[in-house]
């Protein structure tokens, strides 16, 4: 699950990708014993897990979204189950009851009467594991389950947490410390003391929770990503606006990046010719124009590459590293480039424009407008959501 907290702490989304999914896994190298893993493509993403551990998980994460990712946190389901116990237990619902279990022993062997029940314990586990029984029996009706019992889970934490008996706050802290593996960033009681703190200024109302939208893949077993429609929501993300349509669309301006922008006079840009389309061949000397057009904008250190043609539907800014973030959208802000089309990429050694087809003729940029609410999905949950049930599956009911 990939968790994004909002800059202005107003809203949370929180976006799973199927376990079966399959993507292009970086080369990863293990930090314990610095054994080097070749890029593969094409394989499952819980796969990544196994090759160096967490960090290669973030990296393959961060190679599908293209979102900079700043910490991890790893809970197995015993650490989830032990949460459960800690505040007393978590409430689900499901339509009808259910049993989770097949005559040749599939099955996680969950066993509820229908409407809403408090689980913990070995139940807790069975919830979270539950594949056949729910819906149709897939992953995805799975991370809908997780979905539901993360929400609330939340809730609960939330109403634990203001209790006035310090020893029961003092086990909880004490259990979700023991549950959890972080990266150094949150490598102490104090540092997750903070960031809980942070999460706590969510109302549960703005949190969001889906499922990335997805295709099956040619074999019929697995999923892919869904082209426009997944990029859309890693584009949601990426430039921090909340899955539930209830923000203002931020402009390059508003962007936050800690990274400061050098003087305009000092970055460096490289500018590609990507105006060729499948019918259209590129305009000739277009990457020259617009690097003229820079110059004259006080981007002195402009340049045309005049070897290299590509083609980009849009206009795209690349910046190789964090460190020229805010150089990349400092160009964009003065193009009227949106934030959206600012992207971080190892293909590229400094800030490179791509003038691309929309961008043909002039010297003016006209962003083509953009939808930022939530593709339509039913795998989307609402943090206070209380009503939330899911639907059994009538070959698993009794």
């Amino acid at each position: 699950m990939l968790l994004h907290l909002s800059a202005d702490r107003s809203n949370m989304s929180v976006v799973s990708m199927p376990r079966d999914t399959l993507v292009d896994i970086p080369k990863c190298t293990d930090p314990d014993d610095d054994k080097v893993y070749p890029a593969l493509t094409s394989k499952m993403t819980n796969d990544s897990l196994g090759r160096g551990g967490p960090g290669c998980t973030v990296a393959t994460w961060e190679k599908l979204t293209d979102i900079h990712i700043d910490h991890f946190i790893m809970v197995d389901f015993s650490g989830v189950v032990s949460m459960a116990d800690a505040i007393g237990g978590v409430p689900v619902c499901v339509d009808a009851n259910i049993y989770s279990h097949t005559r040749t022993g599939h099955g996680s062997g969950l066993r509820l009467e229908e409407g809403t029940t408090s689980i913990k314990g070995k139940q807790a586990l069975q919830w979270l594991r539950t594949r056949y029984g729910f819906e149709d029996n897939t992953d995805i009706a799975r991370a809908k389950a997780q979905h539901q019992y993360m929400n609330s889970m939340v809730r609960q934490l939330r109403e634990n947490a203001t209790l006035s008996s310090p020893n029961k706050l003092r086990k909880l802290a004490e259990t979700a410390t023991e549950a959890l593996t972080v990266d150094d960033g949150l490598g102490s009681v104090t540092k997750l003391y903070d960031l809980s703190n942070e999460l706590r200024k969510v109302p549960t109302k703005r949190i969001t929770m889906t499922t990335m939208p997805w295709q099956y893949a040619a074999d019929g077993n697995r999923v892919v990503p869904k082209p426009e429609e997944a990029e859309k929501v890693f584009r949601l993300v990426r430039e921090d606006i909340a899955l539930d349509g209830k923000d203002k669309k931020k402009t390059a301006k508003e962007t936050t990046t800690s990274d400061k922008a050098a003087a305009d006079d000092e970055i460096g840009i490289t500018v590609e010719n990507g105006t060729r389309t499948d019918t259209l061949a590129p305009v000739s000397g277009r990457a020259g124009t617009v690097a003229e057009l820079l110059v004259g904008k006080g981007f002195t250190k402009a340049a045309a590459d005049r070897t290299t043609a590509t083609a980009a539907e849009k206009t795209l800014i690349r910046y190789p590293s964090l460190d020229l973030k805010g150089d990349a959208l400092r160009v964009a802000k003065v193009l009227g480039v949106p934030t959206s089309s600012v992207k971080k990429s190892t293909d590229v050694s400094g800030v490179t424009l791509v003038v691309g087809a929309d961008w043909r003729d002039g010297t003016t940029y006209k962003a083509p407008k953009e939808d930022d609410s939530l593709p339509e999905s039913e795998d989307t949950f609402n943090g206070a959501d209380t009503k939330a049930c899911m639907h059994v599956n009538p070959d698993f009911t009794w």
